[in-house]
């Protein structure tokens, strides 16, 4: 072969690669009755958080700073394996989950190929941009779940297992300490999401109004409609019980009358883009957005038997009654 002739097909091959690296996603797979299929049984789980921690500066990170957070995020889950040299001293914190209870992921997410330093697109910063009486309201909430112990009512929801810890039920849908697994059903007029955490199922009907605004269900009313490839689906209405949110990667407010809106977009076989907006002008002072990337989830959604050997709620309620008793002289 001449050595012309090498050129062409060098900078043929190198062209044909061009074009597939920046070529448009294939086609969505499609249910029996043609809709895009999201269907399967799917996990957000990331040792990203919604907002950005102060020790990055900008929402995409290098390879390199990606692996060494992750390095640094296996570790700690190694130290809480680990008995401290020694032992432990009376009065000692013993901890409560070893990580065998945990499964937060391990990496960081990755969202069109890009590490993320947080799930929150905008505001650029990566924090949620509160109003002051908010940021308030927010400090109020947390104080009152370390401090109120009257009754159960209280509580935390997912304490008392009405919904899941923080926002994992959605929307929008936040990862969490454990329990990040999704399955998704897909019929001609609805689609139902089922969080594995506390089995809160979200029924998405297509299309269709909102009830009036005395109706509040719990995770709110979503209705969904298909764009292009894209399920869209916006929610209203939510319960007032659910406006405080909190977990170990967010914490977040939602008032009965915000709006979430959902994009959720088969990208390729193993992979679901979801990206999210969240409207609450009464709490925040301008909409915030976020993005991640659902992926296979290995084997199937189990019971989550959250009442059964629930001893936290009634133990700590006891304490809370012992304390008062000893407070009280035992009156």
């Amino acid at each position: 072969m001449s050595r012309n002739t090498g050129l062409f097909a060098a900078a043929l091959c190198a062209a044909v690669l061009g074009a597939t690296a920046h070529a448009e996603p294939l086609a969505a797979p499609r249910t029996d009755f043609g809709h895009p299929d999201l269907q399967g049984t799917w996990t957000n789980a990331t040792i990203t958080a919604l907002e950005r921690p102060d020790q990055f500066d900008r929402l995409v990170l290098t390879e390199a700073e990606a692996a060494e957070w992750e390095r640094r995020t296996a570790g700690f889950f190694e130290a809480i394996d680990n008995i401290p040299e020694g032992g432990l001293q009376a009065g000692e914190d013993v901890g409560g989950y070893n990580s065998f209870w945990m499964d937060p992921g391990t990496r960081a997410l990755r969202v069109d190929g890009e590490p993320r330093s947080s799930i929150i697109t905008s505001p650029s910063s990566g924090k949620l941009p509160y109003r002051l009486g908010a940021r308030i309201k927010l400090i109020n909430f947390m104080g009152n779940v370390i401090n109120a112990f009257d009754g159960p009512e209280q509580r935390p929801l997912g304490e008392r297992c009405v919904v899941g810890f923080g926002s994992t039920g959605g929307p929008p849908m936040l990862p969490v300490l454990y329990n990040n697994n999704y399955q998704i059903v897909q019929t001609p007029d609805h689609v139902m999401i089922h969080a594995e955490m506390n089995h809160d199922a979200r029924i998405i009907r297509l299309g269709g109004e909102h009830p009036p605004a005395q109706v509040r269900p719990w995770m709110g009313d979503s209705i969904g409609r298909w764009e292009d490839d894209a399920l869209v689906v916006e929610t209203t209405n939510f319960h007032p019980g659910q406006t405080f949110r909190a977990a170990v990667k967010h914490q977040l407010l939602l008032s009965p009358e915000g709006v979430v809106t959902e994009t959720l977009r088969r990208v390729g076989e193993a992979e679901i883009k979801y990206s999210f907006e969240v409207e609450d002008p009464a709490l925040y002072t301008e909409p915030w957005r976020g993005e991640i990337t659902f992926r296979p989830a290995d084997g199937r959604i189990y019971e989550y038997a959250c009442h059964e050997g629930n001893y936290a709620l009634p133990g700590i309620l006891a304490g809370a009654r012992r304390e008062e008793a000893e407070e009280s002289g035992g009156q």
